[in-house]
């Protein structure tokens, strides 16, 4: 899996059939559980066993990155009991999941403001990167502690620690990208939220410039292979123009396919 870091608005991707690149809003667990009479934290709980599946989903059709949008940067305002008890969550498929994860070759990577969080929490973050650092399978990414706007001023701010001499006239998207925290990966080519909600919510706002965005009103627990399936067919209908015309477009299609 050689990643490409070219970006959408500099070079026009290959385009496929199958997304490369998949990222996904887990959104809807709270809701699902209160529909239910259950307490919130219920949800959460039961939207693990949809990671699961989503890997799986994504290893059987071929997708090469997943990411996983588990705690924004701004989650922190939530009730304490319910942050509380998504830390102790995370913390314990650190250690339950990882040794699965590597057994069927999947890399993970963790991104975000990782000083967030416990002196535990941290070592077994760098703990599971390295064991699975050499797979080659799937790239699951966990979003944790993260927000776009802070991955772009970190970047801005790494980029300048390491190049101060630089003129404002130099500073461009290759000057910047590679310190990204998502630098490894190409430019997801699908969104997906589910829950209902129509936004982004400071996720990966680098990254999405192009991506085809799909949202849908089921809750992430009950997000199936019948629903994922159905995204991809949606992706599947969707014209990537990358700023060309349609006509453009088909004229490239033929020409790669004569």
């Amino acid at each position: 899996m050689k990643p490409s870091i070219k970006s959408s608005t500099l070079a026009i991707p290959e385009i496929t059939q199958i997304p490369r690149h998949v990222t996904m809003i887990m959104d809807g667990n709270g809701r699902w559980a209160n529909q239910r009479f259950l307490p919130r934290v219920a949800g959460h709980s039961k939207g693990l066993d949809t990671v699961r599946l989503m890997v799986e989903e994504c290893v059987k059709h071929g997708i090469e990155y997943l990411t996983l949008f588990a705690f924004s940067s701004e989650n922190w305002r939530r009730p304490p009991d319910e942050v509380n008890f998504l830390m102790n969550l995370f913390f314990k498929a650190l250690d339950h999941e990882v040794a699965r994860l590597h057994t069927n070759n999947i890399r993970l990577r963790i991104i975000g403001n990782l000083q967030g969080f416990s002196t535990e929490i941290q070592e077994r973050i760098i703990a599971a990167e390295k064991l699975t650092e050499t797979n080659t399978s799937l790239v699951l990414t966990i979003a944790a502690n993260y927000g776009g706007r802070w991955d772009i001023l970190q970047a801005t701010k790494k980029a300048l620690t390491l190049h101060p001499e630089i003129s404002h006239a130099d500073m461009n998207e290759e000057w910047l990208s590679p310190h990204l925290s998502m630098a490894y990966a190409p430019e997801p080519d699908l969104f997906i939220r589910t829950g209902g909600e129509r936004r982004i919510s400071n996720f990966l706002l680098w990254q999405l410039a192009y991506t085809e965005m799909y949202f849908t009103d089921t809750f992430w627990p009950e997000f199936d292979e019948v629903a994922f399936q159905k995204s991809l067919d949606w992706f599947k209908t969707r014209e990537r123009r990358f700023g060309q015309t349609g006509s453009q477009v088909l004229e490239n299609t033929i020409a790669r396919n004569a």
